[in-house]
Protein backbone atom coordinates (compact mmCIF):
# COMPACT_ATOMS: atom_id res chain seq x y z
CA UNK A 1 0.00 0.00 0.00
CA UNK A 2 2.78 2.50 0.80
CA UNK A 3 4.31 1.76 -2.33
CA UNK A 4 1.44 2.27 -4.47
CA UNK A 5 1.09 5.53 -2.58
CA UNK A 6 4.75 6.49 -3.42
CA UNK A 7 4.39 5.49 -7.07
CA UNK A 8 1.23 7.68 -7.28
CA UNK A 9 2.85 10.57 -6.18
CA UNK A 10 6.10 10.50 -8.42
CA UNK A 11 2.85 9.90 -11.10
CA UNK A 12 1.34 12.94 -10.19
CA UNK A 13 4.67 15.14 -10.01
CA UNK A 14 5.76 14.25 -13.42
CA UNK A 15 2.57 13.27 -15.39
CA UNK A 16 3.16 15.70 -18.34
CA UNK A 17 7.14 14.94 -18.49
CA UNK A 18 7.49 18.75 -20.04
CA UNK A 19 8.47 21.94 -17.97
CA UNK A 20 7.93 25.57 -19.68
CA UNK A 21 11.62 27.03 -20.16
CA UNK A 22 11.99 30.95 -21.30
CA UNK A 23 15.13 30.96 -23.28
CA UNK A 24 17.61 33.51 -23.98
CA UNK A 25 18.83 33.75 -27.55
CA UNK A 26 20.96 35.48 -29.86
CA UNK A 27 20.12 36.14 -33.54
CA UNK A 28 21.99 32.74 -34.51
CA UNK A 29 19.82 31.04 -32.20
CA UNK A 30 22.05 29.85 -29.91
CA UNK A 31 21.58 30.40 -26.21
CA UNK A 32 23.27 33.10 -24.72
CA UNK A 33 23.29 33.31 -21.30
CA UNK A 34 25.56 31.13 -18.97
CA UNK A 35 22.87 31.20 -16.46
CA UNK A 36 20.16 30.11 -19.51
CA UNK A 37 22.60 26.73 -20.43
CA UNK A 38 23.20 25.60 -16.94
CA UNK A 39 19.02 25.71 -16.75
CA UNK A 40 18.40 23.60 -19.78
CA UNK A 41 21.42 21.11 -18.90
CA UNK A 42 20.17 20.82 -15.39
CA UNK A 43 16.17 20.29 -16.98
CA UNK A 44 17.55 17.94 -18.93
CA UNK A 45 19.76 16.17 -16.34
CA UNK A 46 16.54 15.28 -14.25
CA UNK A 47 14.96 14.17 -17.58
CA UNK A 48 12.44 16.55 -18.75
CA UNK A 49 11.45 17.82 -22.18
CA UNK A 50 11.45 21.04 -23.02
CA UNK A 51 8.67 23.33 -23.75
CA UNK A 52 10.63 26.26 -24.77
CA UNK A 53 9.65 29.62 -25.21
CA UNK A 54 12.15 31.96 -27.54
CA UNK A 55 12.84 35.62 -27.40
CA UNK A 56 16.05 37.99 -26.16
CA UNK A 57 16.79 41.02 -24.20
CA UNK A 58 13.90 42.81 -24.90
CA UNK A 59 10.68 41.76 -24.46
CA UNK A 60 10.87 39.29 -21.10
CA UNK A 61 8.77 41.11 -19.04
CA UNK A 62 5.71 41.13 -21.43
CA UNK A 63 6.59 37.32 -22.45
CA UNK A 64 6.67 36.10 -19.30
CA UNK A 65 3.22 38.02 -18.02
CA UNK A 66 5.03 40.11 -15.82
CA UNK A 67 6.68 37.28 -13.93
CA UNK A 68 10.39 38.37 -14.49
CA UNK A 69 12.69 40.58 -16.19
CA UNK A 70 15.44 38.46 -15.60
CA UNK A 71 16.15 34.88 -17.19
CA UNK A 72 16.25 31.78 -16.70
CA UNK A 73 12.70 30.78 -15.22
CA UNK A 74 10.58 28.40 -15.84
CA UNK A 75 6.25 26.89 -15.55
CA UNK A 76 5.90 23.62 -13.87
CA UNK A 77 2.57 22.82 -14.39
CA UNK A 78 1.66 26.23 -13.56
CA UNK A 79 4.17 26.98 -10.92
CA UNK A 80 6.69 29.98 -11.64
CA UNK A 81 10.14 28.85 -10.60
CA UNK A 82 12.86 32.00 -10.93
CA UNK A 83 16.74 32.32 -11.10
CA UNK A 84 19.43 29.62 -11.98
CA UNK A 85 19.96 28.54 -8.14
CA UNK A 86 16.21 28.92 -7.25
CA UNK A 87 15.60 26.54 -10.24
CA UNK A 88 18.57 23.73 -9.17
CA UNK A 89 17.08 24.00 -5.78
CA UNK A 90 13.40 23.54 -6.81
CA UNK A 91 14.32 20.56 -9.18
CA UNK A 92 16.05 18.53 -6.16
CA UNK A 93 13.35 19.37 -3.42
CA UNK A 94 10.68 18.35 -6.02
CA UNK A 95 12.12 15.43 -7.56
CA UNK A 96 14.23 13.80 -5.64
CA UNK A 97 13.83 10.35 -7.40
CA UNK A 98 15.54 11.61 -10.26
CA UNK A 99 19.28 12.27 -10.84
CA UNK A 100 20.30 14.90 -8.30
CA UNK A 101 21.84 18.23 -9.42
CA UNK A 102 23.30 18.66 -5.66
CA UNK A 103 23.73 15.27 -4.16
CA UNK A 104 25.37 16.72 -1.46
CA UNK A 105 25.25 20.29 0.75
CA UNK A 106 29.67 19.91 -0.06
CA UNK A 107 28.84 19.87 -3.13
CA UNK A 108 26.99 23.50 -3.29
CA UNK A 109 29.68 25.04 -0.87
CA UNK A 110 32.31 23.71 -3.24
CA UNK A 111 30.59 24.83 -6.54
CA UNK A 112 30.03 28.58 -5.34
CA UNK A 113 33.98 28.97 -4.66
CA UNK A 114 34.55 27.09 -7.98
CA UNK A 115 32.18 29.05 -9.54
CA UNK A 116 33.40 32.65 -8.28
CA UNK A 117 36.94 31.63 -9.09
CA UNK A 118 35.48 30.69 -12.63
CA UNK A 119 33.68 33.62 -13.64
CA UNK A 120 36.95 35.67 -12.66
CA UNK A 121 39.39 34.01 -14.13
CA UNK A 122 37.42 32.89 -17.31
CA UNK A 123 33.67 34.04 -17.74
CA UNK A 124 34.16 37.62 -17.23
CA UNK A 125 37.49 38.46 -19.08
CA UNK A 126 36.10 36.38 -21.78
CA UNK A 127 33.09 38.83 -21.80
CA UNK A 128 35.36 41.50 -22.12
CA UNK A 129 36.91 40.09 -25.31
CA UNK A 130 33.82 39.60 -27.10
CA UNK A 131 31.59 42.60 -25.75
CA UNK A 132 30.89 44.42 -29.18
CA UNK A 133 30.63 40.78 -30.55
CA UNK A 134 27.95 40.01 -28.35
CA UNK A 135 26.26 42.92 -29.08
CA UNK A 136 26.30 42.72 -33.38
CA UNK A 137 25.20 39.12 -32.73
CA UNK A 138 22.27 39.75 -30.39
CA UNK A 139 18.54 40.26 -32.72
CA UNK A 140 17.78 43.70 -33.77
CA UNK A 141 15.86 44.58 -31.44
CA UNK A 142 18.37 43.87 -28.63
CA UNK A 143 21.03 45.92 -29.73
CA UNK A 144 20.28 49.50 -28.13
CA UNK A 145 19.69 47.49 -24.66
CA UNK A 146 23.30 45.42 -24.93
CA UNK A 147 24.89 48.20 -25.87
CA UNK A 148 23.64 50.94 -23.45
CA UNK A 149 23.42 48.16 -20.42
CA UNK A 150 26.59 46.58 -21.05
CA UNK A 151 28.12 50.45 -21.63
CA UNK A 152 27.31 50.91 -18.36
CA UNK A 153 28.61 48.09 -16.03
CA UNK A 154 32.00 48.35 -18.68
CA UNK A 155 32.09 52.10 -17.95
CA UNK A 156 33.61 52.64 -21.79
CA UNK A 157 32.27 51.73 -25.17
CA UNK A 158 32.15 48.16 -25.81
CA UNK A 159 34.87 48.31 -28.89
CA UNK A 160 37.31 49.86 -26.33
CA UNK A 161 36.85 46.93 -24.28
CA UNK A 162 37.20 44.35 -26.58
CA UNK A 163 40.49 45.59 -28.50
CA UNK A 164 43.85 44.20 -27.54
CA UNK A 165 41.94 40.64 -27.04
CA UNK A 166 44.73 38.88 -28.65
CA UNK A 167 46.78 39.52 -26.24
CA UNK A 168 44.50 38.79 -23.57
CA UNK A 169 43.11 35.72 -24.72
CA UNK A 170 46.32 33.49 -23.68
CA UNK A 171 46.39 34.56 -20.46
CA UNK A 172 43.13 33.61 -20.05
CA UNK A 173 43.94 30.30 -21.35
CA UNK A 174 46.83 29.87 -19.02
CA UNK A 175 44.60 30.71 -15.93
CA UNK A 176 42.76 27.23 -16.04
CA UNK A 177 44.66 25.19 -14.97
CA UNK A 178 42.72 24.69 -11.55
CA UNK A 179 39.82 22.78 -13.53
CA UNK A 180 42.40 21.14 -15.93
CA UNK A 181 43.71 19.80 -12.49
CA UNK A 182 40.63 18.33 -11.57
CA UNK A 183 39.50 17.15 -15.01
CA UNK A 184 42.91 15.40 -15.51
CA UNK A 185 42.33 12.72 -12.63
CA UNK A 186 38.22 12.46 -13.23
CA UNK A 187 35.91 12.43 -16.23
CA UNK A 188 33.18 14.82 -14.62
CA UNK A 189 33.52 17.48 -11.87
CA UNK A 190 30.36 15.56 -10.17
CA UNK A 191 33.28 12.50 -10.35
CA UNK A 192 31.19 9.52 -12.52
CA UNK A 193 29.22 11.27 -13.49
CA UNK A 194 27.80 14.62 -14.00
CA UNK A 195 26.18 17.32 -12.23
CA UNK A 196 25.06 20.88 -11.57
CA UNK A 197 28.78 21.52 -11.00
CA UNK A 198 29.71 20.65 -14.50
CA UNK A 199 26.68 22.34 -15.44
CA UNK A 200 27.37 25.65 -14.39
CA UNK A 201 30.87 25.52 -15.73
CA UNK A 202 30.01 24.39 -18.99
CA UNK A 203 27.91 27.27 -18.90
CA UNK A 204 30.25 29.76 -18.92
CA UNK A 205 32.09 28.23 -21.88
CA UNK A 206 28.90 27.98 -23.48
CA UNK A 207 28.50 31.16 -23.41
CA UNK A 208 31.70 32.16 -25.01
CA UNK A 209 31.34 29.76 -27.78
CA UNK A 210 27.79 31.30 -28.71
CA UNK A 211 30.32 35.16 -29.13
CA UNK A 212 33.67 34.08 -29.41
CA UNK A 213 34.21 34.71 -33.25
CA UNK A 214 38.31 34.01 -32.14
CA UNK A 215 39.05 30.51 -30.68
CA UNK A 216 39.65 30.79 -26.66
CA UNK A 217 41.62 27.31 -25.91
CA UNK A 218 44.24 25.52 -27.84
CA UNK A 219 43.32 22.37 -30.03
CA UNK A 220 44.97 20.11 -28.04
CA UNK A 221 43.63 21.64 -24.40
CA UNK A 222 43.58 19.53 -21.84
CA UNK A 223 40.15 20.46 -21.23
CA UNK A 224 39.20 19.89 -24.77
CA UNK A 225 37.81 15.65 -23.28
CA UNK A 226 35.14 16.94 -21.10
CA UNK A 227 33.94 19.55 -23.16
CA UNK A 228 33.34 17.50 -25.76
CA UNK A 229 31.57 14.94 -23.04
CA UNK A 230 29.73 17.93 -22.07
CA UNK A 231 28.67 19.23 -25.29
CA UNK A 232 27.44 15.25 -26.42
CA UNK A 233 24.93 15.00 -23.24
CA UNK A 234 21.32 14.64 -24.01
CA UNK A 235 21.13 14.21 -27.45
CA UNK A 236 24.28 16.96 -28.06
CA UNK A 237 22.23 19.46 -26.74
CA UNK A 238 25.60 21.76 -26.68
CA UNK A 239 25.87 21.29 -29.82
CA UNK A 240 24.11 24.26 -31.43
CA UNK A 241 25.08 25.34 -35.01
CA UNK A 242 25.16 28.82 -33.99
CA UNK A 243 28.23 28.09 -31.94
CA UNK A 244 31.74 29.60 -32.52
CA UNK A 245 34.50 26.80 -32.46
CA UNK A 246 36.28 27.10 -28.86
CA UNK A 247 39.49 25.59 -30.17
CA UNK A 248 41.93 26.67 -32.38
CA UNK A 249 43.89 29.37 -30.54
CA UNK A 250 47.42 29.56 -31.62
CA UNK A 251 50.39 30.48 -28.65
CA UNK A 252 52.43 33.44 -29.99
CA UNK A 253 55.80 33.82 -29.60
CA UNK A 254 55.57 35.95 -26.18
CA UNK A 255 52.47 34.29 -25.04
CA UNK A 256 52.71 32.25 -21.86
CA UNK A 257 52.17 28.86 -22.18
CA UNK A 258 48.05 28.26 -22.99
CA UNK A 259 48.19 25.27 -20.31
CA UNK A 260 50.70 23.60 -18.22
CA UNK A 261 52.53 20.83 -20.51
CA UNK A 262 54.25 19.24 -17.03
CA UNK A 263 50.92 18.66 -15.46
CA UNK A 264 50.97 16.88 -12.22
CA UNK A 265 53.10 19.40 -10.19
CA UNK A 266 50.91 20.97 -8.41
CA UNK A 267 47.29 20.14 -6.77
CA UNK A 268 45.62 17.47 -4.81
CA UNK A 269 48.00 14.22 -6.35
CA UNK A 270 48.98 11.09 -5.26
CA UNK A 271 52.57 11.49 -5.56
CA UNK A 272 54.44 9.63 -2.97
CA UNK A 273 54.25 6.00 -2.83
CA UNK A 274 57.66 5.28 -1.48
CA UNK A 275 61.48 6.99 -2.18
CA UNK A 276 61.56 5.77 -5.42
CA UNK A 277 58.68 8.15 -6.54
CA UNK A 278 60.66 10.92 -4.82
CA UNK A 279 64.30 10.21 -5.55
CA UNK A 280 64.07 12.08 -9.03
CA UNK A 281 62.60 15.18 -7.16
CA UNK A 282 64.97 14.79 -4.58
CA UNK A 283 67.89 14.73 -6.50
CA UNK A 284 67.12 18.34 -8.63
CA UNK A 285 66.38 19.91 -5.77
CA UNK A 286 69.51 19.45 -3.36
CA UNK A 287 71.80 19.37 -6.22
CA UNK A 288 74.92 21.29 -5.57
CA UNK A 289 73.96 21.05 -1.81
CA UNK A 290 76.75 20.18 0.78
CA UNK A 291 76.30 17.30 2.32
Amino acid sequence: MAQFAQQEHEDAMAANNTITFYDLALSTGATISPFVWATKYALKHKGFDLDVVPGGFTGILERTGGKTERLPAIVDDGEWVLDSWGIVEYLDAKYPDRPALIPHESVAVTLKALDHWFWNAAVGPWMFCFCADYRDLSVPADHEYVTHSREKMLGRKLEDVQAGREERLPKISAALEPLRAALGQHEWLGGSSPNYADFRIMGGILFTASVCKTPVLANDDPLRPWIERCLDLYGGLGRHPGLFPLFGLQQREGDPDLFNRAAGQGGIYKRNTGPDSTRAETQRITEGMKK
